[in-house]
C-alpha cells in the first residue's frame, strides 16, 4: 500500500514540472488555440522533467474528423 502513495507523489511532481515548463515557454500567454497547440501543451506536460534534458515536443499539425452532415 505504501508504494502506491510514493508512485502517486512521483507522478504529481512529474506533471507539475511539466506545467512549470509550459509556464517558462509562455504557453499560458499564447492566445492561439488550435489542435496543434493543444497537442503541444499536452506533450509538454507529459514529458515533464525531460523538457529540461532537451526534449521539446511539438505537434506540427493535426487533422480532426469533420462532423457528418
Amino acid at each position: 500500500m505504501r508504494g502506491r502513495g510514493i508512485i502517486g507523489v512521483i507522478v504529481i511532481v512529474w506533471l507539475l514540472i511539466g506545467v512549470f515548463a509550459l509556464w517558462q515557454r509562455g504557453y499560458f500567454s499564447n492566445s492561439q488555440t488550435n489542435c496543434a497547440t493543444a497537442g503541444s501543451i499536452a506533450l509538454t506536460v507529459v514529458a515533464g522533467p525531460l523538457n529540461y534534458a532537451g526534449v521539446n515536443p511539438k505537434v506540427a499539425s493535426c487533422n480532426l474528423p469533420q462532423p457528418s452532415q
